[in-house]
């Protein structure tokens, strides 16, 4: 039996999918397997090497392409430009008190909600900072150490 037919139905299918799913990469692989089993039964090859094709090409592809895929397509990751302020230096505005939940750090004269890197130490109002790190939309930040020179 001629199973060109079957691969022309399963490569629309596969690529219907891929079309309702815009963006999302879920069966393109399994449109290149359906075309080289089809390719290879226009030829006459039996149908467990097309089906032995077809796995092979599809999963081969998925398995290689996938991460790679992933790693440079994102699209959960929004730049922005927070990370400007990181190893700036601020001044505190309000009492900085990670237990109660409230600190304020002026950075670049913009103001930053601000949490304190070293835990439960309190830092008071006029001390300066650097922020070392950013985490949601707050600074970490931690006290700057004052030369006694």
């Amino acid at each position: 039996m001629n199973f060109i037919l079957f691969w022309l139905v399963l490569f629309i299918v596969f690529l219907l999918v891929e079309l309702v799913t815009a963006g999302a990469l879920v069966s393109i692989w399994f449109c290149v397997g359906s075309l080289v089993a089809m390719a290879v039964a226009y030829l006459g090859a039996p149908f467990w090497v097309q089906m032995t094709l077809f796995l092979l090409i599809s999963v081969g592809l998925l398995l290689g392409t996938k991460p790679f895929l992933k790693k440079h397509m994102d699209s959960k990751t929004i730049t922005t430009n927070a990370d400007r302020i990181l190893t700036k230096r601020g001044i505190v505005e309000e009492e900085i008190n990670n237990l109660k939940g409230i600190g304020v750090v002026k950075v670049d004269g913009k103001s930053w909600t601000a949490r304190n890197i070293d835990g439960e130490v309190i830092i008071p109002v006029g001390m300066e900072v650097e922020v070392v790190a950013i985490e949601g939309v707050k600074a970490m930040v931690k006290i700057v150490e004052q030369d006694l020179n």
